[in-house]
C-alpha cells in the first residue's frame, strides 16, 4: 500500500503553471456571481456614494456590465415593492447592502438583512419589498442582462411587462 498522497505524487501544482487555470476576467458559474455580488457589496466605496432614494418610485442604477451579464443598484424607501414579478430568461443574485427586505415567493416570506442572497433561475416568481422603517439598498446581478420582467398577479399568472430590475 503507497502512503504517499497525490500531491506528492503529482507535485506542487503552483510549481506546474501550465497545469493551472487562467483567472476568468468575468464570472461565468453561479458561484461566481455570487462571488461577484459579494465583493461589490464589500467595496462600500464603489456603491455608495451612487445611492439616491426617490419616495415615488424605487430607484436603480446599472452599476456595471459584462459580457452576458449586468449589475445593478437599487434603493429602497419604506413600502416601495417590485411587485409580483419574474426575470424572464435571466437568472440572477440578489444581495441586501444595507436595510432590510422582504422576499415573498410561492415558498413563503423571507427577511433578508444585510449580506444576505439569494439566487434565482429563470421562472423564478417573487416580490421584494421594504417593510422595515429605514430605507434599504440592495444590489442585483442578471445573466443574461435583464430584457424583461414579466408581472404577475398574486396567483402568479403573467400579466404586463416591464424593465426596472428588481
Amino acid at each position: 500500500m503507497n502512503s504517499d498522497s497525490d500531491l506528492q505524487i503529482a507535485g506542487d501544482l503552483l510549481e506546474v503553471p501550465h497545469l493551472l487555470q487562467p483567472a476568468r476576467e468575468h464570472p461565468a458559474t453561479v458561484a461566481e456571481f455570487a462571488g461577484l455580488a459579494r465583493a461589490l457589496a464589500a467595496d462600500r466605496a464603489q456603491w455608495a456614494p451612487l445611492v439616491q432614494y426617490d419616495a415615488t418610485s424605487r430607484w436603480y442604477h446599472r452599476l456595471r456590465t459584462g459580457p452576458g451579464y449586468e449589475v445593478w443598484l437599487l434603493s429602497w424607501v419604506p413600502g416601495q415593492s417590485s411587485g409580483s414579478h419574474d426575470h424572464g430568461r435571466s437568472s440572477g443574485v440578489l444581495t441586501v447592502l444595507a436595510g432590510e427586505l422582504t422576499e415573498r415567493s410561492e415558498s413563503g416570506s423571507r427577511a433578508l438583512a444585510p449580506g444576505a442572497q439569494r439566487v434565482f433561475a429563470p421562472g423564478y416568481v417573487h416580490e421584494v419589498v421594504n417593510d422595515a422603517i429605514e430605507p434599504a439598498v440592495s444590489l442585483h446581478i442578471y445573466y443574461p442582462g435583464l430584457t424583461e420582467m414579466p408581472m404577475h398577479s398574486a396567483r402568479c399568472s403573467p400579466a404586463a411587462q416591464d424593465v426596472i430590475p428588481a
